[in-house]
């Protein structure tokens, strides 16, 4: 959501897998290929222009095995040919190499493909991890869901503090994941963050 206007920003695809009607993570985001992948972002790219009558920004992950397959800048370029002129994201959901990034952010952007590194300050995107790649995204997403599965909930206005000021360093958006009551927008509210992704306003659902 874009809560300068109240408008829907985008949509962010999350892969899950179906076994006896219950849908969990995939133990291995690669055990579907890149091109299948890419297969069911178009189909729900089309989805969700056919049910809401508008283009919007599409988002969907890569890790760190996925982005060394040599297949997947290709499969990722000529996917957003296919669906122009609804905006492409990717998001990175580990930390890369920085000669991997600056592939990606030359490549990508080319296409006017955004990228995104996701879930700052957890995982393997540390601070310290990821520093040198801030130059060559356009956003970062904090997630506050992490902090709090972590236990570390009391944490996340510090934290948030910490890369609000990373990216108005390195001139980035940034987007709030893990919205899910008023007090979660009211600071966001006090960052300034108004892209914002959570329960709040909606949970994962199959496209119509």
């Amino acid at each position: 959501m874009d809560k300068s206007n109240n408008s829907i920003f985008g949509y962010e695809v999350l892969l899950r897998k179906e076994d006896n009607g219950a849908w969990h993570l995939p133990k291995d985001f690669t055990e579907l290929s890149i091109e299948d992948q890419v297969k069911l972002v178009e189909k729900t790219a089309k989805s969700i222009r056919n049910h809401v009558g508008e283009n919007k920004a599409l988002s969907f992950n890569l890790n760190r095995q996925q982005a060394n397959d040599p297949y997947t800048l290709g499969e990722i370029i000529a996917l957003k040919k296919r669906i122009s002129p609804a905006e492409l994201t990717i998001e990175l959901t580990e930390a890369m190499p920085l000669d991997k990034i600056k592939e990606f952010s030359l490549l990508l952007h080319q296409y006017d493909i955004s990228l995104v590194i996701d879930d700052v300050g957890t995982g393997s995107n540390t601070f310290d991890n990821i520093k040198h790649s801030l130059p060559y995204v356009d956003k970062i997403k904090f997630a506050m869901q992490n902090l709090r599965m972590e236990g570390h909930a009391e944490k996340i206005p510090d934290y948030l503090s910490f890369w609000v000021q990373q990216a108005k360093k390195y001139c980035l958006d940034v987007v709030l994941e893990g919205v899910e009551d008023c007090k979660d927008q009211l600071l966001a509210q006090k960052f300034g963050i108004d892209i914002q992704q959570g329960y709040l306003y909606g949970k994962p659902a199959m496209p119509q």
